[in-house]
């Protein structure tokens, strides 16, 4: 399929062919009539685009903050290869459209294959010619309403939400700063209300627009006409609300606000301007500043838009959804007009040549719409074909894998492309002799299509089985979000792939079986789960200088993890398991690595509202081993400390960038590093596992100790609700 795609690093738009998106549970696979150009906030993504990497920087300066914190925990490389693999990426654009549902996911029966719907998102209502969409960023449309103008349900919503954030009342009075498409549907929506409003706008047209629209003056905002046209509609007292719809760096919005509202007045911000608010002006109007969010209630809660948890009507009443559904209405009824609004109707194929056109002001437009071919016939929803299972023997070493010849490349599969895949895993292999990159599948099309594009991926894909059923295919790494990980683990062993699973193997003891059943019923012990920090030369060299001991040994690991930024994947624990269960690994296996053992309890205890972690880890030599997770501490200190005690010496590791060893009265040995330099060992442990799966010896890591491990990680959850030590029961 095609869509409409940016390099936010060059500025380049382009018509991608990119695979099409599976149909998920929760959500249904829209073929795309017409979907609506947004010329205010896109047009604004794609002159940023084309701004230099400085220009980029001062328009985003919240962003530069996160690049220098990155820094200051991960080093440049690493850093730089996450900015630079985010910016030369192909990101899509597009979020309100109008099409006809193909396939219905499992877990929804409000709509059916046929159904005209609006569908709503940047990430899910894209210009492109099929989008999979949640079940609560869709509305069917009503009976009657053309396509091209259901296609506005989503910028109608926000429209509609910011006036639900005025309150106005029947026989209010209100200003409506700024005239493009949001501020025209604003316009009638007041209207439809029975509030009496004034436009602004340096557009003259757009202010005649407005006045057939049913404004009832409009005019330039440095005209007097305007102030003229409030104190004859108010009696001089100033408007009930303003609502400001305007963008740019100007401030003269909000001064003309303050201006023109009435004593204790409201000021509703919906679009993207500059907010310096006069204080004298706002303070001896007591003037109440509210800001709009989007499409409403819903917006930003993956709970809400991506697992479909409605809010209860009698609590909230007028969510993404329903705000939505009630456009929509309005539009059929006639309450609405937006036929008046399309300034230009664009075939699909002619996407960047329109896109172009808007950006140098050729064409001039309040909404643009992409018109795409006509539908084809609906996707068939067949039976996933059932996945043989290669016959495989059992040695001391595990399974051995199939006989290859020795200068045959390993094919590698990627399921999933996010940040850590593509920055600190398919960067090293890339370009490493030997490994040749077969195929990335992932269930957003845009994503496998920028893997390929970047590291060589022979195909893209978003049919997994299509992938475990290619017996030409050596291994399959699992790099997508945690929760899935088990599943996935668990279908690549049973079709026989060795399997790299990124950290967390499962997020509970019963996905942990799973995997451990899959094992046992394929013979396929083929596994490794991404437990990096073992393979880090540093550490690697510290724990030779320390040698062997004879005595057991105390272990301290302090993890500075820091708090997660707002909307973060991460805070969804109801599917994504908490914040320790996702990482906590990492340190378990690295305390283990080092003492040489797996532990046998674990006793867990937390702060108040579980911040910061202590878990301490016993072994069967009488090592203990604490690890110290916090969430609260200063984000200059370094992200890991490490001080391992046994026989007379110490052992100190300073994240990854100074390591020492002591010994007696002395400090025999010590070593450090630029922080640019940090190496977790990701390129270590990459090549041990290519090395594996190439000669068909052992695994890096034991079976057993990944997966005990895994259970000690998850027994720390349910040390903190006993509040005594769990026993940890040797894992086969």
């Amino acid at each position: 399929m095609k869509q409409v795609v940016q390099n936010y690093k060059s500025g380049e738009l382009a018509v991608l062919d990119v695979p099409v998106p599976g149909c998920k549970p929760g959500g249904v696979l829209v073929r795309t009539a017409y979907s609506l150009i947004s010329t205010g906030t896109e047009l604004m993504k794609v002159s940023e685009a084309g701004m230099s990497m400085l220009g980029k920087a001062r328009s985003r300066p919240d962003q530069v903050a996160k690049v220098m914190q990155s820094v200051a925990t991960n080093g440049v490389p690493a850093t730089y290869r996450k900015v630079m693999g985010k910016l030369d990426s192909y990101t899509p654009l597009g979020y309100s459209l109008c099409g006809v549902v193909e396939q219905v996911g499992t877990g929804i029966d409000d709509v059916k294959v046929g159904d005209l719907v609006a569908c709503a998102g940047n990430e899910h209502a894209l210009h492109a010619e099929l989008n999979w969409v949640p079940k609560n960023l869709y509305a069917r449309v009503p009976e009657g309403l053309a396509p091209r103008h259901a296609a506005f349900g989503t910028v109608g919503s926000i429209a509609l939400q910011g006036v639900r954030r005025g309150e106005s009342q029947l026989g209010d009075a209100a200003l409506v700063i700024g005239l493009g498409l949001i501020g025209q549907l604003v316009v009638q929506l007041l209207t439809a209300s029975g509030v009496r409003v004034v436009g602004v706008d340096p557009d003259p047209v757009r202010c005649e627009l407005a006045e057939r629209l049913g404004a009832a003056a409009c005019g330039d905002p440095a005209s007097a006409s305007v102030e003229t046209a409030v104190a004859e509609l108010t009696g001089g007292h100033g408007v009930d609300q303003v609502y400001l719809a305007a963008g740019g760096a100007s401030n003269q919005p909000v001064e003309l606000a303050a201006r023109l509202c009435r004593d204790r007045g409201r000021v509703v911000d919906i679009g993207k301007c500059r907010l310096d608010l006069p204080w004298n002006a706002y303070y001896e109007k007591e003037l109440d500043v509210r800001f709009s969010r989007s499409y409403g209630p819903g917006r930003y809660d993956p709970e809400y838009e991506l697992e479909g948890r409605d809010y209860p009507i009698g609590y909230v009443r007028w969510t993404e959804r329903r705000n939505l559904a009630c456009f929509l209405d309005l539009l059929a009824r006639g309450s609405v007009d937006v036929e008046p609004l399309v300034s230009h109707i664009a075939d699909f194929d002619d996407a960047v040549e329109t896109y172009q056109r808007l950006k140098d002001g050729d064409l001039k437009a309040v909404a643009v719409l992409f018109r795409y071919p006509g539908p084809a016939e609906p996707i068939a929803e067949t039976e996933a074909p059932a996945v043989a299972v290669p016959a495989v023997k059992r040695g001391n070493g595990g399974v051995s894998t199939p006989s290859r010849t020795a200068k045959t490349p390993v094919r590698l599969a990627f399921v999933g492309a996010g940040n850590y895949a593509t920055s600190m895993l398919l960067p090293h292999l890339a370009q490493r002799d030997g490994v040749e990159l077969s195929t990335v599948v992932t269930t957003t099309a845009l994503s496998a299509a920028n893997a390929q594009r970047k590291f060589g991926f022979a195909d893209a894909t978003t049919d997994l089985d299509a992938v475990l059923g290619d017996k030409s295919i050596d291994a399959v790494f699992v790099v997508t979000r945690h929760s899935s990980h088990a599943e996935l683990t668990r279908r690549a062993l049973l079709a026989g792939k060795t399997v790299f699973v990124e950290k967390p193997l499962a997020l509970t003891e019963d996905e942990l079986a799973g995997v451990l059943a899959a094992v046992e019923e394929s013979g396929n012990d083929r596994l490794q789960v991404g437990f990096n920090r073992r393979y880090a030369p540093l550490l690697q060299e510290a724990r030779e200088r320390f040698g062997a001991r004879t005595g057991p040994a105390s272990l301290r690991y302090l993890v500075n993890a820091g708090r997660l930024q707002h909307g973060s994947w991460y805070l969804q624990q109801g599917t994504e398991g908490s914040r320790f269960a996702g990482e906590g690994g990492h340190f378990i296996d690295t305390a283990s690595w080092l003492l040489e053992a797996d532990p046998v309890s674990v006793y867990a205890v937390a702060t108040s509202g579980n911040e910061d972690l202590q878990v301490v880890l016993r072994y069967p030599d009488g090592s203990t081993a604490t690890i110290s997770y916090v969430t609260t501490g200063a984000p200059s200190f370094p992200k890991e400390t490490l001080d391992l005690v046994a026989d007379g010496k110490v052992l100190r590791l300073d994240d990854f960038v100074r390591a020492s060893v002591y010994d007696g009265r002395r400090k025999r040995w010590v070593s450090s590093r630029l922080p640019k330099a940090r190496d977790k060992g990701q390129s270590a442990e990459l090549a041990a596992f290519i090395k594996a799966v190439r000669t068909g010896g052992p695994m890096p890591v034991p079976l057993e100790s990944l997966a005990a491990t895994t259970a000690a990680t998850l027994a720390v959850q349910a040390g903190l609700a006993g509040g005594v030590p769990v026993t940890l029961a040797r894992v086969r």
